[in-house]
């Protein structure tokens, strides 16, 4: 080993090589470790604490993210249920109109078909003193009543609880007026009605008042129409009248009747068709088997004529005084 003399400071040595390469790798590297272990726990410590706050921002954009497609799928939603609503209104709308065009086409069709068959009817009267004055004194009945009719005629237009015009047959004026009473909590009796009309005059709206007063007895009532003369004759009338029964029949229990209390209502003329109606059906029901039966006279609990006319040819010349001439009577009941 060399001696290097500074002075008179004391020698130092150095070691050789090769013993410095050890001291190196003893002591130098200890000492680095340590720092070095030192820095990075502390460069780790920065780091986390900077990944953690990175963490925690990317956690609330993400929530924000999260909050932000939920409001925009609320919109979404929104907007479809809006969409929906307008959908829902426009079809409701279209309906609507549909179905108040349909009703205005009906209208302009009865109000045709009205008009025709009264030319028809005129050529048959001819110009007779009798039908004309009985016309006359007719109408001013008609006027007398007016105030009543408005009212009941407000009842017949405006009412929810009237179902008009429901048909029940392919033949023309095949339809019938459905009053229901205002609860339906249990099953009600039922009437149907045969309205009259000297089998030229019919129509299923003159049985209005008796209708609304049963309706408010909790009774439900049918007014069924039918064919009047010159567009039929009695044995059209009778057939409509069954169909109208069969209808009524199979279809009321859906509208809150009780099946065990049908009942079978007519008045004047009414009364005759329905008479018929219910004779024809326990005859087809006797004769020709129940296999094709549509519906059953034993259905009905009970039958109700109101001033009926029964033996028509007893009542040609009885008509014929009244205005009813007899060439048009014997024409129609033939």
């Amino acid at each position: 080993m060399s001696e290097l003399r500074f002075g008179k400071s004391k020698s130092m040595q150095f070691p050789r090589v090769g013993h410095v390469k050890s001291g190196l790798s003893s002591h130098v590297p200890e000492t680095a470790e340590f720092h070095t272990r030192e820095v990075v726990e502390k460069l780790l410590q920065k780091d986390g604490i900077s990944l953690s706050s990175s963490n925690q921002a990317l956690s609330k954009s993400s929530s924000n993210l999260a909050l932000s497609h939920k409001l925009l799928g609320d919109n979404k939603h929104m907007l479809s249920e809006s969409q929906c609503s307008e959908g829902h209104k426009t079809a409701a709308d279209a309906t609507n109109h549909n179905s108040l065009t349909k009703e205005v086409v009906h209208v302009a069709a009865e109000t045709y078909l009205l008009t025709r068959l009264t030319i028809i009817l005129l050529g048959y009267l001819g110009l007779g003193y009798r039908w004309i004055t009985k016309c006359i004194a007719l109408l001013f009945y008609a006027a007398f009543l007016m105030p009543g009719f408005i009212q009941i005629g407000w009842y017949y237009f405006f009412s929810k609880s009237v179902h008009r015009s429901l048909i029940y047959g392919d033949q023309p004026r095949n339809r019938l007026d459905l009053y229901l009473p205002q609860k339906l909590n249990k099953p009600k009796p039922a009437v149907a009605f045969v309205t009259g009309g000297a089998w030229i005059i019919g129509y299923k709206a003159w049985g209005a008042l008796l209708a609304q007063e049963l309706a408010e007895e909790d009774v439900i009532v049918a007014c069924i129409d039918y064919r009047n003369f010159p567009q039929g004759t009695v044995t059209d009338m009778v057939a409509d009248v069954a169909s109208g029964l069969s209808f009524f029949c199979k279809n009321i229990v859906e509208y809150g009747a009780d099946p065990s209390r049908l009942y079978l209502a007519g008045q004047s003329a009414g009364a005759h068709l329905a008479a018929c109606a219910l004779v024809e059906q326990v005859r087809k029901e006797m004769f020709g088997g129940k296999d094709n039966i549509a519906w059953c006279a034993s259905q009905f609990r009970a039958y109700f004529g109101i001033s009926g006319g029964y033996n028509l040819p007893d009542l040609v010349n009885h008509f014929h005084t009244q205005g009813l001439y007899r060439s048009i009577f014997l024409r129609y009941i033939s």
